[in-house]
């Protein structure tokens, strides 16, 4: 295999996984995080931790996609999928819906391409250039 095209894969997978999150950081930021403190309280737990979605949704993909600190980044993305496969989805989240896939396979989709860059790092196209301990 040519390791060119790994880094150009892991590329790849920084900027879907980094860069489709981000938009739902920004609109989070946008219009608020009430309606993840309702789900939050729902599920009896605190509001206070509204605020960590900021940093899951928002910081966690800037790094991811910058591919600086990725393997951090992915592991805060990858917590916050978990969360909100949790708060969101819990039991119906391996449910099939009407389209044959699962009710939640967008977060579960995000949480194994966090884990993946979790487990990988970032590759040589990136700000670490792969050389990081953490990269």
């Amino acid at each position: 295999m040519n390791p060119n095209m790994s880094h150009l894969g892991l590329l790849v997978l920084r900027l879907g996984v980094g860069g489709l999150m981000l938009f739902h950081g920004i609109h989070k930021l946008q219009h608020g995080l009430q309606p993840i403190k309702k789900m939050l309280s729902q599920n009896n737990l605190p509001e206070l931790l509204a605020y960590g979605v900021p940093a899951g949704e928002v910081l966690a993909p800037l790094l991811i996609i910058l591919g600086y600190k990725t393997r951090i980044g992915g592991a805060l993305q990858a917590f916050t999928m978990l969360m909100s496969l949790y708060i969101a989805y819990g039991a119906g989240t391996f449910e099939i819906n009407k389209y044959g896939g699962l009710a939640a396979e967008l977060n579960l989709l995000f949480l194994a391409g966090s884990l993946a860059l979790c487990l990988t790092g970032a590759g040589k196209y990136s700000i670490s250039k792969g050389k990081g301990k953490w990269d």
